[in-house]
């Protein structure tokens, strides 16, 4: 791994809340800078939000860990203003294949289709995207935003009121104390902040174990995901493989449930098992070696006062299907610019329920999906490897077998339309931009996309009409996108946005997600639904 990843990127420096007489007191603790919390922390701090981030270590993490990106991340990175450094250093890949025994049954193509901005995944090693999110929070700084990383930093203790939350932070100088409106929780797995609440999870743990291998090596292996159902090299078992930048590979070995971790980590014991898959000839170099079990697990709020949970420390999944990092982005994406309405007191703190609500809704969308594809890989009864072999083999010459092969089943954007906060539907239009589904993009003029030119706020979309009212709902500005679709131009915008009707209005809300939409310009219904969405309503 280059030598940049191992240095410190957010080094120890003795704070002056350490020195003041009275505790000092911050809008927003963000606790973990991981993916989650630095986007956390980005995307508050362009909002105009003060952000304090705490993390006991003082660089990123070491090891690919979450490699796999979807469209709907890039698109929040994006607006983060990182994406088009993921993009250049990222693998994209669209193509996967998935092998039983030596054969080839099944292949599938994510190929996004044509008129958006971003690429249906990218494989990319987590410590990139943490590297490239400090440099972005270094630009925020030197542009004025008051975002202050502290390394070296862990919590100690956590306790609230109704009023404010009080952390005790553990430092290389001592203990020191500090207060808080609100609190983020982005600190992993085995949250800290969790356990000091004595809150849990709740799911199943399969009993089953991966080896993951960062494996450095020439290799003409194609850009694709390949994925083994009992191999030659892993018999009984499964296996994966996926191209990283620098000449890395990601691999996973399935070993079974009994077994002796710190043995099965040790190089000795690592290398003839890449050699059986790879062959005897093949030189490659270990980077990275870690075991993982199978977790479906979830809190059963992600809301506790005025401490929210986020990403890891909310709920876990099984690594197939890429859900974990892009699931805990997309909760940040939802939460943050609810947070920034409720700081700058423009809504009510009752909209983060809707947080609750929905992240909710999403892991439990992931979790499902997770557990489908962790029990079709390791089925753990004898009939249930019957059925699973029994799909692989007539896959392989089956069309209708195909959609049962379930290797992983891959990230997609949830869908939030059973929440009371959207509405109304007011047009016969396409599902796909229906309201509780995100925007999806489309080109709306020469070399400019959809997404790109939403505002940081709420967006009226005006499609083939200009309304020329100015509105101001509850404090927010709502920012007018006025564009035209015809079949003879802007044919994607039609067809995910109008279909067969000639003019519509889309409420867009700050995470990019439509909130409600109609046929004609309704300025009352308009207002309404601001209000909806920031939780005055209902």
């Amino acid at each position: 791994m280059n030598e940049i990843f191992k240095k410190p990127l957010y080094p120890y420096r003795r704070s002056t809340d350490q020195d003041g007489i009275y505790q000092a007191h911050h809008p927003v603790v963000i606790i973990g800078a991981g993916p989650v919390g630095l986007c956390a922390a980005i995307d508050l701090a362009q909002r105009g939000i003060k952000i304090l981030v705490i993390d006991e270590n003082d660089k990123v993490s070491f090891g690919s860990r979450a490699i796999c990106f979807a469209k709907r991340t890039l698109e929040i990175c994006d607006r983060l203003g990182i994406s088009d450094k993921l993009i250049a250093k990222g693998v994209q890949w669209n193509l996967g294949k998935v092998f039983f025994d030596d054969r080839q049954v099944y292949e599938f193509n994510l190929l996004s289709e044509d008129a958006h901005r971003q690429p249906a995944f990218i494989n990319l090693q987590q410590y990139y995207l943490e590297v490239y999110l400090v440099e972005r929070i270094l630009e925020l700084q030197n542009a004025g935003a008051k975002i202050d990383i502290r390394g070296e930093t862990s919590l100690s203790e956590i306790n609230q009121t109704s009023k404010s939350v009080q952390l005790g932070l553990d430092t290389p100088d001592g203990l020191y104390e500090i207060t808080a409106d609100w609190v983020i929780a982005c600190d992993g797995a085995n949250s800290p902040t969790r356990a000091m609440l004595g809150l849990d999870f709740a799911g199943r743990v399969f009993e089953d174990n991966f080896l993951i291998a960062d494996v450095r090596m020439e290799a003409d292996f194609p850009t694709e995901r390949w994925f083994w159902f009992d191999p030659p090299f892993n018999k009984g078992k499964s296996a994966l493989l996926h191209k990283q930048p620098d000449g890395v590979w990601r691999i996973d070995l399935q070993l079974g449930w009994n077994i002796d971790k710190k043995e099965e980590k040790k190089p000795k014991n690592v290398i003839p098992r890449l050699k059986a898959m790879l062959g005897e000839d093949v030189n490659f170099e270990l980077e990275w070696v870690s075991i993982y079990t199978f977790e479906c697990r979830r809190m059963e709020d992600f809301l506790h006062g005025r401490i929210i949970f986020a990403g890891d420390s909310a709920h876990q999944v099984s690594p197939f299907g890429a859900r974990g990092a892009n699931s805990g982005i997309q909760d940040v994406d939802n939460l943050c610019w609810k947070l920034a309405e409720v700081v700058c007191k423009r809504a009510p703190a009752s909209l983060l329920q809707t947080y609750n609500i929905e992240r909710v809704l999403g892991a439990d969308e992931n979790i499902l999906n997770s557990t489908r594809s962790t029990e079709f890989i390791t089925p753990k009864s004898g009939i249930s490897r019957l059925f699973r072999d029994a799909v692989l083999e007539l896959a392989e010459n089956q069309t209708f077998a195909r959609p049962l092969v379930n290797s992983g089943r891959l990230s997609l954007p949830i869908q939030y339309g059973v929440n009371r906060t959207f509405g109304p539907d007011n047009l016969d239009g396409p599902k796909v931009a229906s309201p509780g589904s995100p925007c999806p993009d489309a080109i709306i003029a020469p070399e400019t996309f959809l997404l790109e030119s939403l505002s940081q706020g709420f967006t009226l979309l005006n499609i083939n009409q200009v309304p020329k009212v100015h509105i101001i709902e509850c404090g927010s500005t709502l920012t007018h996108l006025n564009v035209k679709a015809s079949p003879d131009e802007n044919t994607f915008l039609l067809k995910r946005y109008l279909g067969d009707q000639k003019m519509a209005i889309y409420l867009i809300r700050p995470d990019q997600h439509i909130a409600a939409r109609w046929a004609k310009f309704d300025e009352t219904a308009i207002r309404n639904s601001i209000r909806t969405s920031l939780g005055y309503n209902g």
